[in-house]
């Protein structure tokens, strides 16, 4: 029998333990305000905060780093009171779910971010911010969220689901990266946050195929040859879907060949493979693939038809009286086709030779001596591209900074190269400051592009904060470079400066005379060479690399939206004062 004492005590730990199994363990945010958190109401356990918080309480810095997001300063927030709060380390929360969510609108979708705390440092945990950026474009997204100052937490409660609000405008059929820091942050510290990257639903995925069937196109196209015959492996619609027949188009040689493909779905229900008939060796096609319906979405890819290594036995023309016939009708009509192919061909190179306009001193500094005549220049999908620094000012406004992300965005889609701009590196920035971000990446950089803007000519005031330091230091550097390298005889192509056609060149500074000189959106082709090391031109051989030319880039959907930030940008800067006029502080990124 035990004894009244220790009966009690089993019994206030039995009904401790039914209360932290009774409690809830998801959490979505609560709308509250920040006096509400900061005097630790029991109703604001966990709070969102918005721009419109922000503004409220002027100690709170409006810029950030983030973009659109709303900054987290711990001492403005929660540090005035109880300094020691932003002293602490909080570990990265764990097991990011991306929840998708229902949207109205058939071209965007809508997601739901979840994850858990981490148990180390919890009794310090104050908060969440949550950072969702498109890869390789500029949209930045932020939500902030905040726990009441008198919240105490357990590593029991670490079990904890805490979600996020809905993500909304989302591009279908886009990669993105979702961030979740643990607050507060320290100073330095490296483990506060945890990434996940994911793609957002296809439409057909959202909206179902008979809504938008033109949007699904095999994504995994596969050709293999043997021998003479040449085999297409591709991967099938979803079963949902319920999509029967496909079909597949090649153009080549004069000829076009159509074939309709019908899988076999009880041997394979995701991939299929067929057999291209009737095509010529040594002929090269371009190939199309889809869905058998209406206004679907091809997918193009190459065919190279090359000679079988086992020849074939010699015809006896003897045994085919009608190949005699048909032999000389044939060499007559390749004799033919042969004529009109050099005719056209020599009136397309003399037409290339009279638009071409290349700057020839550029040309002449790229020139490969060793680039055979008639022999063609390819890129290595193996080999490291290029990394690009893009530095910028910021204080020409957020049309010239427009302008800047899509050049950045089209650079590294369609230039094959590794783009690093500021605003893609925010978390990096926050860690290691400006100056710190630029010095590092300008080290590790093959090459550095500065935008020269208006914003870059105006005077240094007295007033400065870090970020115009960080502007008036970066040129410094890149003209001490420059001037070091001249003087000691090494190569000076790692520097470049470029302007768009709303800026003058003659504006560039003495300081960045010895670095290449481009005007965008015309020196793109020229841009393209200096970054990869390959002649645009010598005689008999022309380099054209598709849809970087100044008037093919904006065919692409990364070149009209470059195309469109010019325009804009170029109206505001005839609309605004002159440089005498205008008064401002240069922030290069």
């Amino acid at each position: 029998m035990w004894p009244p004492t220790l009966t009690l005590d089993v019994l206030l730990l039995v009904s401790l333990s039914l209360g932290a199994y009774g409690e809830r363990t998801s959490y979505r945010p609560q709308s509250c305000t920040l006096e509400c958190i900061r005097q630790g109401d029991p109703r604001c356990e966990y709070c969102r905060i918005t721009a419109d918080d922000v503004q409220i309480f002027p100690s709170i810095p409006s810029s950030s780093p983030f973009g659109s997001c709303v900054p987290w300063p711990c001492h403005s927030f929660l540090g005035q009171e109880t300094p020691e709060t932003c002293q602490h380390y909080v570990h990265a929360p764990r097991n990011i779910y991306i929840e998708f969510e229902a949207d109205k609108d058939p071209t965007y979708d809508a997601i739901t971010v979840s994850w858990n705390p981490s148990q180390y440092g919890i009794a310090y945990l104050r908060g969440f911010q949550v950072i969702l950026q498109a890869l390789g474009g500029s949209q930045v997204s932020c939500q902030l969220f905040l726990m009441g100052s008198n919240l105490s937490l357990t590593p029991a409660h670490a079990q904890r689901l805490y979600h996020s609000d809905p993500f909304t405008n989302l591009l279908l059929d886009s990669e993105y990266v979702v961030t979740v820091m643990a607050l507060p942050v320290p100073e330095r510290w490296d483990q506060f946050y945890q990434k996940k990257q994911f793609f957002t639903r296809t439409c057909p995925e959202k909206n179902g195929l008979e809504k938008c069937k033109k949007d699904w196109y095999p994504r995994y196209v596969k050709v293999q040859q043997e021998n003479q015959d040449v085999y297409v492996t591709f991967n099938l619609a979803p079963e949902n879907f319920e999509v029967r027949q496909y079909f597949s188009s090649c153009f080549g040689g004069g000829l076009r060949n159509y074939t309709s493909i019908t899988p076999d779905f009880s041997l394979n229900k995701t991939h299929h493979t067929f057999r291209l008939q009737n095509l010529q060796a040594g002929t090269n096609y371009t190939c199309e693939i889809a869905a058998d319906v209406m206004d679907a979405v091809r997918k193009t890819f190459v065919v190279v038809v090359k000679h079988s290594s086992e020849e074939p036995p010699t015809p006896r023309f003897t045994e085919s009286p009608l190949l005699m016939v048909l032999l000389p009708m044939g060499i007559l009509l390749a004799s033919t086709a042969v004529l009109i192919f050099t005719v056209v061909y020599k009136k397309r190179l003399k037409k290339k030779k009279v638009q071409t306009k290349m700057r020839p001193e550029i040309i002449e500094q790229y020139y490969d001596k060793k680039l055979g005549e008639g022999q063609c220049v390819l890129l290595d999908k193996t080999t490291r591209p290029p990394r690009l620094l893009i530095c910028y000012s910021s204080n020409d406004g957020p049309a010239h900074v427009r302008v800047v992300l899509q050049l950045a965005a089209f650079l590294q889609k369609h230039l094959a190269t590794q783009v690093h701009l500021d605003l893609w590196e925010a978390l990096s920035i926050m860690e290691e400051g400006s100056m710190g971000w630029h010095c590092r990446r300008m080290k590790e950089c093959d090459f550095v592009l500065v935008i020269w803007s208006r914003g870059l000519r105006q005077n240094q005031s007295e007033d400065e904060e870090p970020l115009e330091n960080t502007a008036l230091a970066t040129v410094s550097m890149i003209g001490e470079e420059l001037c070091h390298a001249k003087a000691l005889g090494r190569d000076l192509s790692k520097y470049m400066v470029a302007i768009f056609e709303y800026s003058q060149e003659s504006d560039i500074p003495a300081a960045l005379s010895l670095a290449s000189r481009y005007t965008l959106t015309k020196d793109l082709p020229l841009l393209f060479s200096h970054l990869h090391g390959v002649a645009l031109q010598k005689p008999g051989v022309y380099l054209e690399v598709e849809n970087i030319s100044e008037s093919g880039y904006c065919k692409l959907p990364a070149g009209a939206a470059l195309q469109l930030a010019i325009q804009e940008a170029k109206a505001q800067f005839s609309e605004e004062p002159t440089e005498e006029e205008h008064v401002g502080i240069p922030i290069i990124s």
